[in-house]
C-alpha cells in the first residue's frame, strides 16, 4: 500500500503544476510582470489561459518540428534547447527547466517580450490583443 501511495505522488508531482487564475497573477505579479514591456497583468493572465491553462508542464509539438514547453509555450527552435531541435536558445535555458521552474519560465518570457514584444504569441494576438480583460483579474484582491 505504502509503494502504491508513493507512486501516486511520483505521477502527481511529474504534472507538474496548473495555477489557479488568481495564484497565477499574484505570481506573475510577485515577479514584475505588471506593466512589463507596456504590458498589463491581464494581458500575461490571458496569454498564459490560453497557452497552457496555466499548466506549467504543458508541451506542444509543431508541424515545424520545434516544440512549445512551459506555462508560456516556449518555442524550442529559438528560446531554449530540448536536445532535438536546432535552436539558437537565446534564453539559455533547457526546455525541460521551463516545465519545472516557474522562476525561468517568467524570466525567459521577459526575455520573449523584450526582443518581439506580446505579439510573439499566437493565442495572445488571437484570444487578448485589443479586448476586455477583465475577467482575468476579477476577484483576484490584487
Amino acid at each position: 500500500m505504502k509503494f502504491l501511495v508513493f507512486a501516486l505522488l511520483l505521477v502527481a508531482g511529474a504534472n507538474g503544476k496548473v495555477f489557479e487564475r488568481c495564484d497565477w497573477a499574484r505570481t506573475l505579479k510577485e515577479h514584475g510582470m505588471d506593466g512589463y514591456k507596456g504590458v498589463s497583468l491581464a494581458n500575461w493572465v490571458c496569454l498564459t489561459q490560453w497557452e497552457s491553462s496555466y499548466n506549467t508542464r504543458a508541451v506542444n509539438h509543431n508541424s515545424d518540428k520545434s516544440t512549445d514547453y512551459g506555462i508560456f509555450q516556449i518555442n524550442s527552435r529559438y528560446w531554449c534547447k530540448d536536445g532535438h531541435t536546432k535552436s539558437s536558445n537565446t534564453c539559455k535555458v533547457s526546455c525541460s527547466d521551463l516545465l519545472a521552474d516557474v522562476n525561468k519560465s517568467i524570466n525567459c518570457a521577459k526575455r520573449v517580450a523584450a526582443h518581439q514584444g506580446v505579439g510573439a504569441w499566437v493565442a495572445w494576438r488571437a484570444h487578448c490583443k485589443n479586448k476586455n480583460l477583465s475577467k482575468y483579474l476579477r476577484g483576484c484582491h490584487l
